[in-house]
């Protein structure tokens, strides 16, 4: 689901919700022993070897192989070699990628992921003639070729990237575009989290770091949230300068790209990448937007009935309700709550998930430095995913643990395809994390008799799918207005800051009073900078899942085969085809009103608990 290069693009999009004991700590030695190890040093040179010596056997060869009559054995040999490369210099990135994460703000980590990074990027511009080259061919050759035996089980691989061939450079721009990479949106990713990482928030005579400091958005107390609220808006103005400029390179730098590509619409390569056609995604926008005055208006109008307000401040969105005893989940309960509520829908799900937990593939204290949030990364197929939080004893946490394994199982199912089709477009990416956040969910439901905790439950799952489904589509709205804006000039922070509260505006509602200070919460995003409209593949995994559930609910038997199938594909498929078994089409407006409808249900329980 994954690039390898960009640990982070599956972050949950939640923050992560007081420290538990024993947290664990992720091993990664089973990718390599240490920075220092000699076999960091040993597979760089191997793959900048491999990756000349690949060039100079293929390059410019692969017309006269596809016209020969052995094409598909000769090709499949290239494909062969091509796919060991990559699974090697995937290795190194992930590698370097996760050590990084671990401590953004270590001089040494920082040093390594970027020498990393510059030599896998070195050695990799040898391979750009391949897929390029690929795409010249007749498509009669490839045709022909791909019915020899040897070579027909890339179809769906030479299917993608043919996707890609409108939109291909010649080879000389396609490695000058990837070169300076390194000095260009890659260099911008790393300030952007480096400067993160070292934020510090005064909250009541505390200097806090920024996880800690948003998990005090979910304090029971107003004043604690009031005054997190408070030192997040003061440190963000602090640096809003250096946001900004990020901000305004990278929406150039993607700018140049797309006009060079030849994109007509700033989003078409996210829905590229996504293989998802722009009319879906269209669809989607458009359902989700018409239902904000049924969703979160309705919903953040109750809520603040529930705490006795005209409106509710920003800081209130995602407080508990009160008067309702806030449970905490150590990490051991956490741990038995995810891994039963997986079994109960399907052992072999739970069985892969506890993996995760025997083998240390799960990285869960706050640490300083440490990058925010939450997020599965699968390595290559070889390894392992490793999952990365920030735990803090809260039921969202628990949430979040559920999601992310979610992701974990997905990429250990879909690992087989090998490094060439194992990863999966965003939007079916999401599919597994919110499935497993849902069975956690209905678990933990059905475990709770008592009235006032039931309704705390129904209450927190709402506003989990709608900071998944609204606030995400309010995401892509925000980016697409600064994306747009930025075709024409600079952008200021007040104009950036502006176009934030407009979209947050609209999809909360009057039941939410912005004040002062909000403008600049856009700031500590991280998928605005590392995976421009990423966003919206939330709110379609979101969608996606409510549907899904529903025909588990009707019709239970053959389901989790069914299911696993769909995860155990990866990137083979089209989402057309993994959601024909199951009688959906995320073609027809009727699917994303389906999802939407769930949430609305959601509601309309609290409404009829509140009498």
């Amino acid at each position: 689901m994954t690039s390898a290069a960009t640990p982070a693009a599956s972050a949950s999009p939640r923050s992560a919700a007081a420290p538990s004991p024993a947290l664990p700590e992720w091993d990664l030695s089973d990718l390599y022993p240490g920075m220092a190890s000699p076999e960091v040093a040993a597979d760089l040179k191997e793959a900048e070897s491999a990756c000349a010596a690949f060039a100079e056997t293929w390059r410019g060869k692969l017309g006269e192989i596809a016209a020969a009559a052995d094409a598909g054995p000769r090709l499949a040999e290239a494909v062969r070699q091509y796919e060991a490369i990559e699974e090697l210099l995937g290795r190194l990135i992930s590698y370097a990628g996760l050590v990084y994460a671990g401590d953004n703000s270590d001089p040494a980590r920082a040093k390594f992921y970027g020498d990393v990074q510059e030599r896998v990027t070195n050695a990799s511009s040898h391979l750009l003639f391949f897929e390029l080259e690929m795409n010249r061919l007749d498509d009669a050759l490839v045709d022909a070729a791909l019915a020899d035996p040897a070579l027909a089980r890339w179809w769906p691989w030479f299917t993608d990237i043919r996707k890609e061939r409108p939109y291909q450079l010649d080879d000389r721009l396609e490695q000058l575009f990837l070169e300076k990479s390194v000095t260009g949106r890659t260099a911008w990713n790393r300030l952007f989290n480096e400067t993160v990482s070292t934020l510090r928030f005064k909250v009541e005579g505390r200097e806090l770091t920024l996880e800690p400091t948003l998990n005090l958005l979910l304090e029971p107390a107003e004043p604690a949230r009031k005054a997190a609220a408070e030192a997040l808006a003061t440190t963000f103005r602090e640096h809003l300068r250096t946001f900004t400029l990020i901000t305004n390179v990278l929406a150039k730098d993607k700018e140049i790209t797309d006009r060079w590509r030849g994109f007509k619409d700033v989003a078409d390569s996210r829905h590229l990448a996504n293989r998802v056609e722009r009319e879906v995604v269209e669809a989607l926008v458009s359902a989700v937007r018409d239902a904000y005055p049924r969703l979160s208006h309705r919903y953040y109008a109750l809520k603040a009935r529930w705490f006795g307000k005209d409106a509710l401040d920003h800081w209130d969105r995602n407080a508990p309700l009160p008067k309702v005893e806030q449970r905490t989940y150590a990490w051991p309960e956490a741990r038995s709550t995810v891994l039963d509520a997986y079994r109960g829908f399907s052992p072999k799900l739970a069985e892969i998930a506890q993996r995760f937990f025997d083998r240390r593939w799960i990285d869960a204290p706050v640490r300083p430095g440490k990058a925010p949030g939450a997020f599965s990364h699968p390595t290559v197929p070889s390894v392992h995913p490793y999952v990365l939080m920030n735990y803090q004893n809260k039921p969202r946490d628990v949430m979040t643990l559920a999601h992310e394994l979610g992701h974990g199982v997905h990429q250990v199912l879909a690992a087989p395809n090998g490094p060439l089709m194992a990863p999966t477009p965003l939007t079916l990416a999401e599919t597994a994390s919110v499935f497993g956040e849902m069975l956690t969910f209905k678990a933990i439901l059905a475990a709770t008799p008592d009235r006032a905790q039931r309704k705390a439950l129904i209450a927190s799952k709402v506003e989990d799918m709608l900071n998944t489904v609204v606030r995400q589509i309010a995401f892509y709205s925000f980016e697409r207005k600064v994306h747009e804006a930025r075709i024409a000039g600079e952008l200021t922070a007040d104009e950036i800051g502006r176009f934030w509260l407009e979209v947050q505006g609209e999809s909360l509602g009057p039941a939410i009073r912005l004040g002062p200070g909000y403008e600049t919460f856009w700031t500590y995003i991280g998928h605005f900078v590392h995976a421009p409209f990423y966003v919206y593949a939330y709110a379609f995994g979101d969608c996606l899942v409510n549907s899904l559930y529903a025909v588990y609910e009707r019709a239970p038997e053959g389901f989790a085969e069914r299911y696993l199938g769909l995860l155990a594909a990866g990137g083979t498929k089209h989402h057309s085809e993994l959601l024909a078994p199951f009688g959906l089409d995320a073609r027809e407006p009727a699917f994303w009103q389906t999802g939407l409808t769930v949430i609305e249900r959601m509601i309309g329980e609290l409404e009829a608990l509140e009498g």
